[in-house]
């Protein structure tokens, strides 16, 4: 017996009546089945954008076994709310590329819940502007691309770094760029390319503590929360719409270093989720903000 195909369909229009019953109305009469259906409309608040998102996960029999196949018989639909709808495969294993630096956390945290099947995709390639993880990069099977970049080093010869990334992503059909502690500002032109599909940490401090040890300079003010932000890049620093965020308390009887490893745990899990959720096709885009069906 033909097996059936699992897909997500996610969708945003005009929030208005009958959108649900559409969508649902035109799936059973394919012949899918629903397994899990979420919905929001932001229509409250003096911020709403009036919008109305939905995430469904269903099973298509085997004569709708392709997305494109879905594509079509979603225009109509489509077409009638003014939707941006789109189809993916639950099969199709998302492909990531790693960006890192001089802090492994992240990284080496990334790559356990893939090897170990927590996180259901494919690192093609780890990127990095100095050469300290190469090591782990190889323990893992994973090809890694130093590409240096100097102190000092001007805009130009930034640039040319960042076009050796863009045809890195393009080469291996990256779905997703992790900065995971990479410790360089992307240009406006990288920005652009990956709009979207990169995504950043960093400690939740910014702007209060910058540079190179926040954290032993939040020990020195006192600090009693630390925690970490997870977004989406765009070309205004920190500033991109935010996927997750959370929180560990610290206290006066724990050492600078005691507070950075608690702050660097709460970073691993919080890029986790972030990335998790995202190739879970489980964020939408709402203006400057994000929607997130867990």
């Amino acid at each position: 017996m033909p097996q059936t195909q699992e897909f997500i369909l996610t969708l945003a229009c005009r929030d208005t009546t009958g959108i649900v019953y559409a969508v649902s109305g035109l799936l059973y009469q394919a012949g899918c089945n629903i397994i899990d259906s979420q919905q929001f409309g932001d229509v409250q608040g003096e911020d709403a954008t009036g919008l109305f998102f939905m995430r469904v996960h269903f099973a298509a029999p085997p004569h709708l076994a392709t997305t494109a196949m879905l594509e079509s018989l979603f225009s109509h639909v489509r077409t009638q709310y003014g939707m941006d709808a789109r189809f993916y495969a639950v099969s199709e294993r998302p492909r990531l590329l790693l960006l890192v630096s001089q802090h492994g956390h992240c990284l080496n945290d990334l790559l356990f819940r893939c090897r170990s099947g927590q996180l259901a995709v494919d690192i093609p390639a780890i990127v990095s502007n100095h050469p300290t993880f190469a090591p782990l990069a190889e323990s893992y099977g994973i090809p890694f691309h130093h590409l240096p970049l100097p102190p000092g080093s001007d805009a130009a010869a930034r640039r040319r770094q960042e076009e050796q990334v863009e045809a890195l992503v393009e080469r291996e059909r990256i779905d997703l760029v992790v900065l995971a502690r990479y410790m360089q500002i992307l240009g406006p032109d990288l920005c652009t390319v990956l709009k979207g599909r990169a995504i950043n940490i960093h400690h939740s401090f910014l702007p209060s503590f910058k540079g190179a040890k926040p954290y032993f300079q939040a020990h020195a003010r006192g600090v009693k929360l630390i925690g970490a932000t997870a977004h989406y890049v765009t070309a205004d620093l920190d500033e991109g719409p935010i996927i997750e965020q959370d929180v560990e308390r610290v206290d006066h009887s724990m050492s600078a270093e005691q507070i950075t490893a608690v702050g660097r745990d709460v970073e691993c899990v919080v890029l986790a989720r972030a990335v998790r959720w995202h190739v879970e096709h489980r964020v939408l885009m709402n203006g400057h903000k994000s929607v997130i069906f867990r």
